[in-house]
C-alpha cells in the first residue's frame, strides 16, 4: 500500500533530519551532512549513488560555507550563495521524499519552513547504442536506453518543435517510476490523448519496472493475442507516430517506448520502408506480406491436404510424399506438432541463452531437427521442408509480438485443419478476421485504414507509394492538423 509520510516541514533543521532518519533507518546509501551557513543551521541529504557528489561538494556545500558573509538574511541564501541551475523549493516533505529518491539533493535551513530540492540525479546509465532487436538497414543507429531523459533528448533533437509535450507522470505505489506522455499538441487525436491519460491514471499497482507492465495494464482486450500497442527501441520510429498524431509512452528504467494506438498494418511496417526508394520498399512489404500468410497456413495445409484432400495434389507429388512418409510411425497432425513444438523449444533456448553459446546451441539443433530426426524415422523429409518454409516465413514479421500472435494462430489452424481439413482452415481465418475486425486500440479499429473508406489511406498498406505523394496525415487517426506535405 502507498506509504504514508507526513508534508510538514519545520523550521528546525534537526526535527527534519530526526524524521528522515526514522524514516528511511537502515538504509546505508542515505548520506547526511550537516554544517553552517555563517550562524545558520543546515543540512543537505542524498541517495550515495544516485546523486553527483562533485555538483553538491562545488556548487552546494563549498558555495554555501566559504561565501556566506554575503547574505544578511536566511531568505537571501536561496538567490545569493546556491550556484546551481536547476532548483525549486518544495512546501511538502513528502513530494521532497519522492524527489530524493530519485536522486535529487534535500537543503535543509534553519527557520525555513521548506526545502530546496537541488537536481543532481547522476545514476550510472547504459550508453547510447544500436538498437538489439530491431535491424537498421538504413536510418538511425541510436536506440533508447533505460535513462528517460536520455531518451526524451533523442526525441527532441528529431522534432524541434514548441508544440512537442511530454506530461510528466509517476507509476507504482513502491517503485514511483517516471513515466513521459509524449505528443505534439497541433496534431494529435484528443480523444485517443484522453484515453491513454485516463488509462494511465487508473494504474493502481506496487512498481512498474518496464514498459511491458503499462502496455498490458491499459490494452483494450487482454484475451487477444495480438498486441494492441507497439513497442519499440527506435526513436525514429516513435517521431514518425507522432507525426502522424500517436502518443508516445516513456517508461523510465526500459528501453522500450510504446505507441498508441496500434494497427495490425502499422505494425507490419519497418521504418526502412520509407529510407528507401518507393519501388524496392513496396516489393519487400508484398513480399513481407506473402511470407506471413505462408507462415501461418503452411503446416495447417500440409495436414489437410495430406489427410483429407490427397485428390488435389498431383499424382507425381502425391507418390513423393507418400515414399518420403514410409516408415514415419505418426500421423501428419502429430507429425507436425512434433516439429513445431521443436522448433519453438530451440528458438526460445536460442533466445535465452548467452551470446557465445546461443549460436552453437542453434547449430547442433539444427542437426538434430533435421538430419537426425529424419534418420531416426520419427518425421519425413516433406515435414523438415514445410518446417523449415514455416520458420523462414515467420521470421520476416518486424514485430516479435505479432510473430507470437501468428504463432497461436498457426496452432489453431492445425487444429482445426486436423478435423475437417480444409474447411478448417477457412474457419479458422473466419475466425482470426472476426476477431481482427471487432479488435480495437483506443476507438481506432484495429485493422484501419482496411476498414476505413479512406481511399488515400491504402498507399501505404500493401504498397509503399512515392515520398512526395503523401500529402494528408492518415484519415482514420483524425488527426488536428491534417496536411503533412504541401
Amino acid at each position: 500500500m502507498k506509504e504514508i509520510v507526513r508534508d510538514l516541514i519545520t523550521p528546525k533543521v534537526e526535527d527534519n533530519i530526526s524524521y528522515l532518519k526514522e524514516l528511511l533507518k537502515d538504509s546505508s546509501d542515505i548520506v547526511y551532512r550537516d554544517f553552517n551557513i555563517g550562524s545558520w543551521k543546515a543540512a543537505v541529504v542524498y541517495i550515495d549513488g544516485m546523486a553527483d557528489k562533485i555538483l553538491v561538494d562545488n556548487f552546494v556545500l563549498e558555495s554555501v560555507m566559504l561565501k556566506s558573509e554575503r547574505v544578511e538574511n536566511v531568505m537571501q541564501i536561496k538567490d545569493n550563495l546556491l550556484t546551481v541551475s536547476d532548483m525549486k523549493e518544495q512546501m511538502k516533505l513528502s513530494e521532497a521524499v519522492n524527489s530524493m529518491l530519485s536522486g535529487e539533493t534535500l537543503m535543509f535551513i534553519e527557520g525555513i519552513p521548506s526545502v530546496f530540492i537541488i537536481a543532481t540525479r547522476s545514476w550510472p546509465a547504459r550508453g547510447i547504442s544500436e538498437p538489439s532487436g530491431e535491424t537498421v538497414i538504413r536510418g538511425g543507429r541510436d536506440g533508447f536506453t533505460e535513462t528517460i531523459r536520455f531518451n526524451t533528448a533523442l526525441i527532441r533533437r528529431r522534432i524541434r518543435d514548441t508544440r512537442l509535450k511530454l506530461k510528466p507522470k509517476s507509476l507504482g505505489a513502491r517503485s514511483k517510476t517516471d513515466v513521459a506522455i509524449i505528443y505534439i499538441e497541433d496534431i494529435v487525436n484528443k480523444d485517443v490523448l484522453q484515453n491513454v491519460m485516463d488509462r494511465i491514471d487508473n494504474i493502481n499497482i506496487d512498481a512498474v519496472l518496464d514498459s511491458g507492465y503499462i502496455e498490458q495494464l491499459i490494452e483494450d482486450d487482454k484475451w487477444s493475442p495480438f498486441p494492441q500497442l507497439q513497442s519499440t527501441e527506435r526513436p525514429d520510429v516513435v517521431s514518425a507516430a507522432l507525426y502522424e498524431g500517436r502518443v508516445a509512452i516513456l517508461v523510465d528504467n526500459s528501453p522500450f517506448a510504446i505507441i498508441a494506438p496500434a494497427t495490425l498494418p502499422s505494425l507490419f511496417q519497418t521504418p526502412d520502408d520509407y529510407y528507401q526508394r518507393w519501388m524496392n520498399s513496396s516489393m519487400l512489404r508484398i513480399i513481407r506480406f506473402i511470407s506471413i500468410f505462408i507462415g501461418m497456413v503452411m503446416p495447417a495445409l500440409y495436414i489437410a491436404v495430406t489427410s483429407f484432400h490427397t485428390s488435389i495434389i498431383p499424382t507425381k507429388l502425391a507418390y513423393s510424399i507418400a515414399a518420403s512418409r514410409e516408415g514415419v510411425p505418426f500421423p501428419a497432425f502429430v507429425e507436425t506438432l512434433i516439429m513445431e513444438f521443436a522448433l519453438a523449444f530451440l528458438i526460445e533456448a536460442v533466445v535465452r541463452l548467452p551470446k557465445a553459446i546461443g549460436s552453437t546451441i542453434g547449430i547442433v539443433g539444427g542437426l538434430i531437427i533435421g538430419q537426425a530426426a529424419v534418420s531416426a524415422g520419427i518425421v519425413s523429409p516433406i515435414m523438415i521442408i514445410i518446417v523449415s518454409i514455416t520458420a523462414i516465413s515467420s521470421f520476416t514479421t518486424p514485430n516479435y509480438e505479432v510473430s507470437s500472435a501468428l504463432r497461436i494462430a498457426r496452432f489453431l489452424l492445425i487444429m482445426l485443419a486436423t478435423i475437417i481439413g480444409l474447411y478448417g482452415i477457412a474457419l479458422g481465418l473466419i475466425l482470426i478476421l472476426i476477431h481482427l475486425v471487432k479488435l480495437k486500440s483506443f476507438g481506432v479499429p484495429y485493422l484501419s485504414p482496411l476498414v476505413h473508406p479512406h481511399k488515400k489511406d491504402f498507399k501505404d498498406v500493401f504498397i509503399r507509394a512515392p515520398l512526395d505523394s503523401f500529402k494528408d496525415r492518415p484519415e482514420f487517426m483524425e488527426t488536428q492538423d491534417k496536411i503533412r506535405q504541401s
